[in-house]
């Protein structure tokens, strides 16, 4: 199976030259700052227009509280050869860090003062355990997911802002399956109560679905390629709690732009591929802004724009990023390999 973050190295596969791309198209959105690091960033959250964290690799996380003119880079201290992959900012001061890795290496850490003070909440006991991404309805109920043990996807709750994290029974996987660590956005809540997240790996691209934040979960099938253990579902979001898109393909082949998308409007009990043209290689990370009525999608080979709900795509930045975060008001944010950070400007009509 894919074991999570393990076969999605990155920059471990393909080195990207660390350069600031100012006029790669002319449509482009993404305008890039400096963030002070040169770590792998693989996690976003934004918390409004000024405050926005983001995770990356060699225990490191960054912290911006004026909309990225500025950006703080740290490390969690003890964590220092970590992979911080799963990151959640509740608020400017409340945030969720998950490293992934096998066995202990899989931790929740939490700040409560805005990273002043850090406290590890959990480590994956189960030398084969692999977490993927973490997600929070609210500030005291959440998810992190993980890839399978024992023969099903691991699936922790936590109803007490993480003081504990109860395993929860999720459908049988298949021999291949597990979920990558890629952008922690293969999991995605709606609502108070709804969950999904997807999955990879030769002969799976599932997506597994729960209506009451983990208790039970019902799983559906997707067009997206499953022809290898790097191909698979990588982003979920949700545009309503009917409406939502999934992306991925084959990040070792990223410029591949076949069976990278699907699109449910049935809350993910069924999934189609669009009639029209797709985005344009393999995607990571897949965002609604409701604001500007549009759908982002972004990976290492480059962002596409959807104005149709998602039947028809539109290259508009060939940049590389892994993962992004966006407010209701449209602020957004995307960080990628080598420190990379940028922030989304509005798109022309």
């Amino acid at each position: 199976m894919p074991r999570g973050g393990i076969a999605y190295h990155g920059e471990n596969m393909k080195v990207l030259p660390a350069v600031i791309f100012t006029a790669t198209l002319c449509a482009q959105n993404w305008a890039p700052q400096t963030s002070d690091t040169r770590a792998s960033l693989r996690g976003v959250s934004a918390v409004d227009a000024r405050s926005v964290w983001a995770g990356g690799s060699g225990g490191t996380y960054l912290v911006t509280t004026d909309a990225g003119i500025t950006w703080r880079a740290a490390k969690v201290p003890g964590a220092e050869a970590l992979d911080f992959r799963g990151i959640r900012a509740i608020d400017a001061r409340t945030v969720y860090l998950v490293s992934t890795g096998s066995g202990d290496k899989s931790r929740i850490y939490k700040t409560t003062d805005a990273g002043e003070h850090w406290t590890l909440q959990f480590t994956e006991a189960d030398p084969k355990g692999f977490f993927d991404a973490i997600a929070f309805w609210d500030a005291q109920h959440g998810i992190v997911v993980g890839d399978q043990l024992d023969g099903s996807a691991e699936a922790r709750t936590t109803n007490d802002g993480g003081a504990t994290w109860q395993r929860r029974t999720t459908p049988a996987a298949l021999p291949n399956e597990g979920s990558f660590a890629a952008s922690n956005t293969c999991l995605a809540l709606f609502g108070k109560r709804d969950a999904w997240f997807g999955t990879g790996g030769l002969g799976a691209a599932r997506i597994f679905h729960s209506k009451d934040r983990g208790r039970t979960w019902t799983v559906a099938t997707t067009p997206i390629r499953n022809d290898g253990a790097a191909a698979g579902i990588f982003s979920l979001a949700f545009a309503d709690v009917r409406h939502g898109i999934a992306v991925g393909g084959d990040y070792s082949k990223d410029k591949e732009d076949r069976q990278n998308i699907a699109l449910t409007s049935d809350g993910g009990r069924t999934w189609q591929a669009p009639t029209g043209a797709g985005p344009k290689g393999f995607r990571s990370a897949v965002a609604w802004l409701p604001v500007y009525k549009v759908w982002i999608v972004t990976g290492t080979s480059g962002s596409d724009i959807s104005r149709d709900d998602g039947k028809t795509w539109k290259l508009f930045d060939s940049g590389a990023y892994n993962a992004m975060s966006f407010v209701p008001g449209g602020d957004g944010w995307a960080v990628g390999p080598q420190g990379r950070v940028a922030r989304f400007q509005p798109p022309a009509e």
